[in-house]
């Protein structure tokens, strides 16, 4: 990862520039379990949803996840 991130529950994307948004999930899911965390949520915004789409996409290929969905 090329930012030092603290691993919480919780990862706001908005720091992030656009293309580094899918090896920064899997990196960042990747550490979160093995620090112990089950659940995380990550922040990705509205906008036109290229984020969205990004984080979804790593998030589906990531054999770690179970299962993911958008906040209501």
């Amino acid at each position: 990862m090329t930012h030092l991130v603290p691993i919480e529950e919780t990862l706001d994307l908005h720091t992030f520039a656009p293309p580094d948004i899918p090896s920064v999930v899997r990196e960042y899911i990747c550490e979160a379990r093995k620090r112990g965390f089950l659940e995380v949520r990550l922040i990705h915004g509205r906008g036109i949803g290229f984020q969205r789409r990004a984080v979804h996409g790593a998030l589906r290929e990531d054999p770690l996840v179970e299962k993911f969905w958008d906040a209501p």
